[in-house]
Formats: structure tokens, C-alpha cells, sequence
């Protein structure tokens, strides 16, 4: 199989708790980082694409940071996975 969720990590059974648990990734905070959500439960402030994938690891969904961008798992607000800083404006 190949796409999102393909590959070790167990795409069935993510697919399965994530229509149960939806993943959001807000937009990049001013400060910097991006809110986590699972079920509406913040699970920390990401600051890369590996600060992502623990923090889904640890809430049981195990999923490779290759498939992060392409997944239907997770709800990306605003930007994709290549922005984790706000916007500065000069």
C-alpha cells in the first residue's frame, strides 16, 4: 500500500482511533510553535515535526513524521507541517 498512513505505525488502527480522536494543529502561535489537539485535549506546543509525533505517540497514535504532511489524520489550521513560526511582518 502506498499514500498516507502506509507503512509501519499501524495505518488501520490509527485510522480507526482517529476518526474517534481528530488530530488539530493550529496555526503558529506569535511566539512560536503550534497548538496540538486531540479530542479537544491540548497536548503541548509543537515546535517541529518530531515534537509532533511524540506528542501522538504518547497519546497512543503512532504515525512516521513522512507521513505527518499527507495524512488525513490530522487537521492542519491555516499552513501545513514546513511552518512552525508566525508570520513576522516588517
Amino acid at each position: 500500500m502506498t499514500g498516507p498512513g502506509a507503512g509501519a505505525g499501524g495505518p488501520d488502527d490509527a485510522g480507526a482511533m482517529a476518526g474517534k480522536r481528530p488530530i488539530v494543529v493550529q496555526l503558529p502561535s506569535p511566539t512560536g510553535g503550534r497548538r496540538v489537539r486531540v479530542d479537544g485535549e491540548i497536548l503541548g506546543l509543537a515546535h517541529s515535526v518530531r515534537d509532533l509525533v511524540e506528542f501522538l505517540r504518547r497519546a497512543g497514535l503512532e504515525i512516521e513524521p513522512e507521513q505527518v504532511a499527507d495524512s488525513p489524520l490530522i487537521d492542519w489550521r491555516g499552513v501545513g507541517p514546513d511552518r512552525w513560526e508566525a508570520e513576522t511582518r516588517t
